[in-house]
């Protein structure tokens, strides 16, 4: 791990004074890890590649405020990445100022799940409608709350709780269509 950590230390260096073989590396050393972020927030590969290809015009630009001592390379990444894929989905589409406050949300019988694979899974999120599909990701894939989500996003927390049930039953319809 710490032969990993000063590679990583090289690469930060050698991106700081603008060394495109520096930078080259860093991408493709951080590739698979950022393109699976942006996959959570794209609905196709392309998608995912224009927020990758932003995300990391972001992240050399503002390599100087990286700060090692604040946490590791991938989280600040992460955060690039995922913060990129927020804006994506916000440029892409409005989102509806819908309010509910305490929206009950139907539960997933597990059995349903155990039938599918991880990638049908992800291929059913992905159809969510986008702020639907923002909010459940933010929700249950990232961790935030949501309160954190609606600043994110710009919506009232009841939008934010509105859009994780919605996620959640037309999921649960899907996820039983599809192992009927």
């Amino acid at each position: 791990m710490q032969s990993q950590e000063q590679d990583i230390s090289l690469l930060i260096e050698g991106c700081l004074a603008n060394n495109r073989k520096a930078q080259e590396q860093l991408y493709r050393l951080f590739y698979s890890f950022a393109m699976s972020i942006a996959m959570r927030y794209a609905r196709s590969e392309a998608d995912a590649a224009d927020i990758m290809s932003h995300a990391f015009v972001k992240i050399f630009k503002s390599m100087h405020t990286y700060d090692a001592t604040k946490g590791t390379m991938y989280a600040w990444i992460k955060r690039i990445v995922a913060n990129e894929g927020i804006d994506y989905i916000k440029s892409q589409n409005k989102f509806n100022p819908i309010e509910l406050e305490d929206a009950m949300a139907p539960s997933i019988d597990n059995s349903v799940i155990a039938r599918l694979e991880a990638e049908d899974i992800m291929a059913t999120i992905k159809k969510l409608p986008p702020a639907t599909h923002a909010v459940f990701i933010l929700y249950v894939m990232e961790g935030h709350t949501h309160k954190e989500i609606a600043v994110k996003l710009n919506i009232s927390e009841g939008t934010s709780k509105w859009h994780l049930s919605e996620a959640r039953k037309i999921l649960k319809q899907t996820l039983q269509l599809q192992t009927g």
